[in-house]
């Protein structure tokens, strides 16, 4: 396409920047991620938690509906935006993690996968014909260098943080993070803040507390999903003020 666009079509190709220097394409990506079920992570001391809204419909099986995916034994992945995007890009950060395991006999670290997955995503922000990946991703994990969360975003770029979230409740998690998170936090306190985050944020849009959460401690450097039980219990004892 023409980079002399007619007034009003810099959103018909990805190539083309608007007068103002923007990329309408990819602002629409993140618009899709901005609208999506909200995800959460936050690493301390003890290692790292992620989280993620459940929203499953009536005759869905709740096995069958991720958010977060294990991509490494020490690795994992909350996504938010085309579930259909992220399955390509978290089947392509597990190759990564196992030609890394191949090739040098150790775990791939959490920012060099990251940076890999960005990689992708920001080729496809300047090719015409194809469109930006519909999705952000939030990894999180221990390796040799530490706990890490890292933050994807659709244009490519990414940023290390101590706590974040994505998707529709993202202001709602962020101004409880801001106000309740603490470096010298346990991974037990970690897990009940991440618990409220993700059920204020579904309360404030008034639907039911489902969710998920993972867990990389730096005691095993494994990840785990926590059962549906424990889960449970800390969102009644979120209710009963405790």
């Amino acid at each position: 396409m023409s980079v002399f666009a007619a007034p009003g079509a810099y959103d018909r190709a990805i190539t083309v920047f608007s007068p103002d220097g923007r990329l309408f394409q990819v602002e629409y990506a993140m618009e899709l991620v901005n609208r999506g079920a909200t995800i959460v992570g936050i690493q301390c001391s003890e290692g790292v938690v992620l989280g993620a809204e459940e929203n499953i419909e009536v005759l869905e099986e709740a096995d069958y509906s991720w958010k977060i995916f294990k991509v490494d034994e020490h690795l994992g992945a909350a996504i938010v935006g085309l579930s259909s995007d992220a399955r390509i890009l978290i089947d392509q950060a597990r190759i990564y993690a196992q030609s890394n395991k191949l090739t040098y006999d150790e775990p791939i670290d959490l920012e060099i996968v990251t940076k890999r997955i960005c990689d992708i995503q920001q080729m496809y922000t300047q090719h015409a014909g194809v469109r930006p990946f519909g999705v952000s991703l939030i990894f999180g994990g221990v390796d040799k260098t530490g706990n890490h969360v890292f933050g994807t975003h659709p244009s490519g770029t990414y940023r290390g943080y101590k706590a974040t979230a994505l998707g529709a409740g993202r202001e709602t998690v962020l101004s409880i993070l801001k106000d309740e998170y603490k470096e010298e936090m346990s991974l037990d306190e970690n897990i009940k803040l991440t618990v409220k985050c993700l059920v204020k944020a579904l309360e404030a849009r008034q639907l039911p507390p489902r969710i998920k959460i993972a867990i990389v401690p730096l005691v095993t450097k494994k990840i785990e999903v926590l059962p549906d039980g424990r889960i449970g219990e800390a969102i009644k004892a979120l209710g009963s003020g405790k």
